[in-house]
């Protein structure tokens, strides 16, 4: 890796780690899916302002273009970014980034049962973990109240969703570029929460304090803006060993800075947060023959 390259790494591990309490704080004066939704379409919108200075096409052409964009945004973007933001509001924010990145193992699992990929040691050894990380979480919210196992529920999905969405787009043969793909689900999948919103929801007041205010303009301009960006010029040459450690780092860096909005984590906590690094390095970490 050069050094661009591995400042941006760094960069975005923080930004998708700090993300999650700063979600956790949006939910003090905002609905879930407002709150998603909003940020969402503003993030769309940051995207596009950037890319269309790079002379990046924005516009999908053809049924084809547009199918890849409906099919890969419901489970990547608005199953995921809508079932964890409500995950987020049962769970402290640290306890539901540990359950959201189970996700490589969902991933694993579903290429195995879909797609005939080998069950193998690594894999039942990752499963295994998930399954004692989950045991643990949900140990904790029965026996302090701290949350809600609902909570648990929701990051599940969210995870399942995420993984589903991943292997689809793996998949996929596309014709349309990365950039103008994820500004188009972005904005398709926010339209999507803010009409789940309107039906389930009261309106957003707009009475926002200045703190707030941060919060909306970083998760516009970091969660969905910069992230975006510094995870596309990456993608194209990272290597896969890489992501995972990228990955891995994404929940212990949400665990930390949870402590800054007042959630310490417990030991049922820590010990969940290792058995996800182990199975994440379980199924995407490769040996070296």
């Amino acid at each position: 890796m050069t050094r661009r390259q591995l400042i941006g790494l760094i960069l975005l591990t923080l930004i998708w780690g700090l993300n999650w309490p700063v979600m956790k704080v949006g939910l003090r004066e905002m609905s879930p899916l407002w709150f998603r939704g909003i940020t969402m379409a503003g993030g769309a919108l940051a995207l596009a302002a950037y890319y269309s200075r790079h002379a990046i096409p924005l516009l999908p052409r053809g049924a084809g273009q547009w199918r890849s964009v409906m099919v890969l945004g419901l489970p990547n973007v608005a199953g995921w970014h809508g079932l964890s933001i409500i995950g987020v509001s049962f769970l402290p924010a640290g306890r539901a980034a540990i359950l959201g990145f189970t996700m490589p193992v969902f991933t694993v699992l579903l290429t195995v049962v879909f797609y005939g990929e080998r069950f193998t040691r690594r894999l039942a050894v990752a499963v295994s973990a998930v399954l004692l990380a989950i045991v643990l979480l949900l140990w904790n919210e029965l026996s302090t109240l701290a949350g809600s196992p609902v909570g648990i529920a929701w990051m599940q999905g969210a995870a399942f969703f995420w993984a589903l969405g991943t292997v689809w787009m793996q998949r996929a043969r596309l014709t349309i570029g990365p950039e103008t793909l994820v500004i188009w689900m972005l904005g398709t999948s926010s339209v999507v929460l803010m009409l789940m919103a309107a039906a389930i929801e009261p309106l957003p007041q707009w009475h926002l304090s200045a703190f707030m205010w941060a919060v909306m303009i970083w998760s516009v301009f970091l969660n969905y803006g910069a992230s975006q960006v510094i995870w596309f010029a990456l993608a194209r040459n990272l290597p896969a060993s890489t992501s995972a450690m990228s990955v891995m780092a994404v929940p212990i860096v949400s665990v930390l800075s949870s402590t800054l909005i007042g959630e310490w984590p417990n030991w049922q906590d820590a010990l969940a947060m290792v058995c996800v690094v182990v199975a994440i390095s379980a199924v995407l970490l490769r040996r070296n023959n």
